[in-house]
């Protein structure tokens, strides 16, 4: 068969409903200055679908740093890769003060999160080493791992037991081969909220020599006393063997970072195939990411008005008797029985008729049968909005348990 013949014929599990859910359940636009209320479709809407935990993408000081980097430099500087000629004094600063801020000896600047898990994982292992890793890894994760020449193993979610088990069968296999074991998981996980189990799984090095890589991009900014992460937030930190974050969370921003030993991050700086054969992180973006580090370390308030939104939200969407899992971040999912026409018709009800903008996740990312609203809080909300938000969460449930919603058909 032809390449393309047979894209045309299989689009993919979300490609096949393109027809109708491009440019409104997938593919939205949101239109205006990134804060809670912005535009979508010509009206205003109350969002909790951005990326922006601690409110950072319009604070003041990082507008100015952005415009005063563009203008300074412009986007084409550094010209070339880091490895070549795009390396600057900046790039290395903003290495060092990440490296300080999450206590880990050195740091390794990325351009980009999935991009850069992908080849970290694909630079630290070989056919002889064994990787085992959480089933509710981030898909970045997952690509890594499909990269990978010798043998994986997956362990239920958070299941530390079978955890276990798994690192007895690779422990037995790179006997034989002579490799070595990564065990990748994430400190929270974006869908469920949860945090991984970073302190049992550091305990099993008592027992077990592996290595600890650890994805914390929801939890950089958001967790642990001062934000550096889940690790801190668990006493663990010490522990993760490289600790990875992206800056399109908490950060508002685009660039990631790895941080872990000098030795180890001196190796990925000469061989991560996704940096030396690529252009350097643009330096208006180096100059962004540092003041907003520098905002992270100096206004804990940030942080602090955060979970004031998050504890407001979780804690009034329980006492309303909406299950929202077992959460321990601010990412907030809100768990409803229904089916994939149920979750189109309570999303078009939550964003027509309510205002209300938020992610809808439905199978196979969840079991069938199963509807996830997904909130993201922000330190820009207010606890308004969270009274706002559950009020139209409660007139949905109602129409939802009465079957209303399978009786209408919705056209966007």
């Amino acid at each position: 068969m032809d390449l393309f013949d047979k894209i045309a014929s299989n689009r993919g599990p979300l490609g096949s409903h393109s027809h109708y859910a491009h440019g409104y359940f997938t593919f939205p636009k949101l239109e205006g200055e990134i804060k809670p209320r912005m535009i979508f479709r010509g009206k205003e809407v109350l969002t909790w679908s951005l990326n922006n935990y601690l409110g950072l993408a319009n604070h003041p000081e990082v507008r100015k740093a952005d415009v005063e980097g563009a203008a300074q430099y412009g986007m084409a500087l550094p010209m070339g890769a880091r490895i070549m000629s795009g390396n600057s004094n900046l790039h290395e600063q903003l290495e060092n003060e990440l490296a300080d801020f999450v206590k880990k000896p050195d740091c390794l600047l990325l351009n980009f999160g999935y991009q850069g898990v992908v080849s970290i994982i694909d630079a630290i292992v070989n056919r002889h080493d064994v990787i085992v890793y959480d089933a509710e890894s981030h898909a970045c994760i997952i690509d890594g791992v499909r990269l990978h020449a010798g043998k994986r193993f997956v362990y239920p979610h958070n299941d530390m037991e079978k955890l276990e088990t798994q690192l007895q069968r690779a422990t037995r296999m790179t006997n034989e081969t002579g490799g070595g074991i990564l065990v990748i998981t994430e400190g929270v996980f974006g869908m469920s909220g949860n945090m991984g189990k970073l302190k049992d799984i550091v305990a099993l090095k008592e027992k077990y020599q592996f290595r600890l890589f650890v994805d914390d991009a929801h939890g950089f900014g958001t967790m642990g006393a001062t934000g550096a992460g889940t690790g801190e937030e668990q006493g663990a930190q010490d522990g993760i063997d490289l600790y990875f974050s992206t800056f399109a969370k908490s950060m508002a921003s685009i660039g990631a970072f790895v941080a872990g030993p000098e030795n180890v991050i001196e190796y990925l700086r000469y061989n991560m195939r996704s940096q030396i054969f690529a252009k350097s992180l643009p330096m208006p973006l180096v100059v962004g990411a540092l003041k907003r580090l520098e905002l992270l370390r100096t206004q804990p308030e940030l942080k602090d008005n955060l979970w004031t939104v998050v504890r407001a939200l979780q804690s009034g969407l329980r006492e309303k008797g909406f299950n929202i899992g077992t959460t321990e971040s601010p990412v907030t999912p809100v768990f409803l029985n229904g089916e994939i026409p149920d979750a189109t018709q309570i999303t078009f009800d939550l964003r027509e008729n309510h205002g209300i903008f938020c992610s809808i996740v439905v199978y196979p990312v969840v079991p069938k049968g199963v509807i996830m609203l997904r909130l993201i809080p922000t330190a820009s909300h207010t606890l308004e909005d969270v009274r706002e938000t559950i009020t139209a969460f409660e007139a949905i449930a109602a129409k939802l348990d009465k079957g209303l919603y399978s009786k209408n058909q919705v056209s966007v």
